[in-house]
């Protein structure tokens, strides 16, 4: 069977233990004589699952008591509208900060509710440290995409709201880096790039920002919905979930979200030494703000990026082009990705660089 090395932002690579595990399972769940895809979500061993992907979460990410761990489908596009439809009420205002085409999509649905305030970088690549003068006194909260699949940019310190409830989109990196949840207000990440398989989105709501929904807020758009009815109001995505319990257990048994870190801290290390030594390859990203886990990068010249892109393919790297407002290349190495997949396209990096006259 062959497995080539996936480099796609998402849907994204799963650890090889969880696939083997999937398939393992997927005739008989425990013996119930069931496939999971067969199982009433009503069912006590369904009921199992759910309830031990939230505490495998609650563990891994050290969630405080006084939060919600809720799952949901629509991806992190519905939770653009879901957010100021629960938290920016009448009269009220908030801030985002815009530092990529996903908090550009993101403000789109917010401004739709109410009014915001949008703080935009001054260079495309660098995101500045902020302070609570930055933001305004009447926001009900302040937005964020900590990571940027697109650009390759992160929050190198996050912003300080001045007690401000902060919202971020973490879902190209959660479970990849430590990160301290009481810091944030309210936390969501679609599944498909570090959690799981896509269809199902996780939030992490603090208990002050549930229950504030506008009147006219849909019901499968309302927060309190999901946190009361423990996120089985409607049938919810149970394979996704199914799938995104394995992967935390795996991410258990692989050191937790530390051991990940340092996974990954020495995969990004690989790639972008490999670039800053090149004479042919670039990344736009300042060093402060570049992400572990998306490495754009490029040689300048369309039509070698288009020749290293079919070489790449038929030397079993998958899914490395850059996505078209950015061009060029792109390598996402989320948790599932082995160092030796990183390892191998240095190699063919520098292989290729040496063919076309690089040192």
């Amino acid at each position: 069977m062959k497995r080539v090395y996936n480099f796609s932002a998402g849907p994204a690579v799963l650890p090889e233990p969880v696939l083997k595990k999937v398939q393992e399972e997927l005739l008989n769940y425990g013996e119930s004589g069931m496939s999971v895809m067969e199982l009433s979500h009503r069912s006590a061993p369904f009921q199992n699952i759910i309830e031990e992907a939230q505490n495998l979460l609650r563990e891994l990410l050290s969630i405080p008591d006084d939060y919600q761990v809720v799952f949901m489908q629509g991806g992190a596009s519905m939770q653009f509208s879901m957010i100021p439809l629960n938290l920016l009420g009448k009269g009220q205002e908030a801030d985002y900060i815009e530092t990529g085409s996903w908090s550009k999509k993101a403000i789109k649905e917010a401004v739709k509710v109410g009014k915001v305030h949008t703080l935009s970088l001054a260079e495309p690549f660098e995101i500045p440290v902020y302070s609570p003068e930055d933001f305004s006194p009447q926001s009900s909260y302040v937005h964020i995409t900590s990571n940027n699949t697109i650009e390759g940019t992160r929050f190198h310190e996050y912003p300080d709201t001045g007690g401000i409830p902060l919202v971020a989109d973490m879902s190209s990196h959660i479970l990849s880096e430590k990160i301290d949840v009481s810091s944030f207000g309210l936390i969501y990440a679609g599944a498909q790039k570090n959690l799981g398989p896509s269809g199902v989105t996780v939030a992490i709501i603090h208990d002050s920002m549930i229950g504030g929904a506008t009147d006219t807020c849909p019901t499968m758009l309302n927060y309190d919905t999901y946190v009361k009815h423990d996120s089985l109001f409607n049938t919810p995505p149970t394979f996704s979930i199914y799938v995104l319990k394995l992967v935390l257990e795996w991410v258990k048994e692989n050191g937790g979200v530390e051991g990940m870190q340092t996974h990954n801290e020495e995969k990004a290390a690989l790639l972008y030494n490999c670039i800053d030594e090149s004479s042919l390859f670039h990344n736009p990203v300042p060093e402060k703000n570049r992400s572990l886990m998306n490495i754009p990068f490029s040689t300048g010249n369309e039509d070698l990026n288009a020749q290293f892109l079919k070489e790449a393919k038929a030397e079993g790297f998958e899914f490395l082009k850059g996505h078209r407002s950015v061009g060029g290349m792109r390598a996402s190495l989320y948790n599932a990705m082995p160092r030796e997949g990183v390892e191998a396209l240095v190699d063919f990096m520098k292989k290729f660089e040496a063919k076309q006259g690089g040192e």
